[in-house]
This record gives structure tokens, sequence and C-alpha cells, in this order.
């Protein structure tokens, strides 16, 4: 997290000026010097604010006319530079899979498995999701296309930030535009938020129904490496893979 920018709940108009004021000429720290009081206090009056500093976002370059064949778009995805990511990746993750999918499944950053092999899904996780789309008849062998919503590692695993999914999400736009599925699985948090459109709702409100992504039907459920640390919520997910398949039939 870096120093600079704040999330504050319970600021006036006034309040905030001044913090924005104490901001732009150098205030570099959340905490108060030895004796004093830190910029937050003094914005506020003294009064009891809670502080969260995240890192200072990365301006995304504006974002060029996408490339309207899918070896053209992966090419420009792999030579990306439009946020921070770009600088600490070993290789771009595009995608796996095949391109006349019936289902993309489409989950939320690279990790360090995939990061080493620029496949998305190479993991315990990754194996674990296989086995669990085999159980309905599905692989990405012949039926399934598999990305993230961001295409390089976030540092540490971290959750991806807001910048983050800005400057990446319309490679994932238009690959889903290009695969044209019969339907999408989302797995996570930030693609089941992200592709409905829902904001900060949480997952297991988000799960359990039929959603929809651009008239494709979309089904949300929990990440298979959540499923590994929490094993009660596998019937949760046989559930949704349940519905998923039921739509497929019907398709």
């Amino acid at each position: 997290m870096g120093e600079h920018e704040l999330f504050l709940e319970g600021l006036t108009r006034e309040q905030a000026l001044k913090l924005a004021e104490a901001a732009r000429h150098g205030a570099a720290a959340v905490a108060p010097p030895q004796g004093g009081r830190s910029p937050v206090e003094s914005a506020t009056g003294g009064g009891s604010v809670v502080a969260r500093a995240t890192a200072a976002p990365a301006t995304a370059s504006p974002l060029p006319v996408l490339p309207a064949s899918y070896d053209e778009l992966r090419a420009a995805a792999l030579t990306c530079t439009r946020c921070r990511l770009s600088e600490t990746r070993t290789q771009v993750v595009f995608s796996d899979g095949v391109i006349d999918a019936r289902l993309v499944v489409v989950g939320e950053a690279p990790g360090a498995n995939e990061d080493e092999t620029g496949l998305p899904f190479v993991g315990a996780a990754g194996k674990y999701l296989d086995l669990l789309l085999s159980s309905v008849g599905l692989s990405r062998e012949d039926s399934v296309y598999i990305c993230n919503v961001l295409k390089c590692r976030p540092p540490g695993n971290r959750n991806p930030m807001e910048d983050e999914i800005e400057a990446c999400s319309p490679f994932l736009k238009k690959q889903l535009e290009l695969i044209r599925p019969q339907a999408l699985l989302a797995v996570g948090s930030f693609a089941s938020q992200l592709l409905t459109g829902s904001g900060k709702v949480a997952l297991g409100k988000l799960r359990g129904e039929v959603h929809s992504y651009e008239g494709v039907p979309l089904v949300c459920t929990y990440h298979p490496a959540a499923l590994l640390r929490n094993p009660k919520w596998t019937r949760s997910f046989w559930d949704d893979l349940q519905l998923l398949r039921n739509l497929l039939d019907s398709a």
C-alpha cells in the first residue's frame, strides 16, 4: 500500500479540503510525528476518523481500439504496459482452452504457477477446477475457454486493485465478444462482481442464480482455491455447476 491515497468516512467538505491541501504540500505519513498530530487529525479537528492507506493508482494510458481478430488481441495483451503489473510480471497469462468453447470460465488473476507458465489455472486450484468440470462433461481440451480478469499476477497474490481492473478488463470483454460462448462461469468475487456489474455485493448473494452478461447466461460461484481452503463450500459449487450444466443442455 502507498502513502497518499486515503479512504475516509465521516468527513465534512471543509475537512476533506483541508486534508487534500495537506497532501498536496507533501504530508507523507498518516502517523503523527512524536508529540504532534497527523494531517488527518489536523483536517478533522482531532476527531476520530478511520483511515486506510492504499497504493497510489497508476493511471492507465488511454486504451487504443482493440484488434478485431483473436490473434491480434492476444498479441496486444502480451505486450501490454497499461498498469503497474507489467513491471513485475514474468509472463502475461492470456488464456487456455479452445476458442470455439461452449463455456468460458473467468477467474480473478494469475498466481505464481500461472505467472511462470503463462497459462491460467495450472496449480492445485486449476487441477481441482478441471476435475469438477469433467464431472459434468466439460474440459478445456474440447469445450471450455479459461481466462482471468487480470492478465498479470499481482505481487504476492494480493487482491486486484480497481485501477488494474479498469486497465485490463477491456481485454477480457473483447475476449468474450470474440469467443461468444453459450454460457459463462465466474469464479470468485472479483470476476463475479465485474461481470454482473454488482459493485461490492458479496459473492454469497450472487451465486445460486442465473445472471446475464451481454445476453449470455452467467453463473457465479466460489473460486476453486477457496474450495481447497473451505471444503464445506464444495456442495454449493456443485449446485452451481448443475445449474450451469442445465443451461448448456438447454442452449
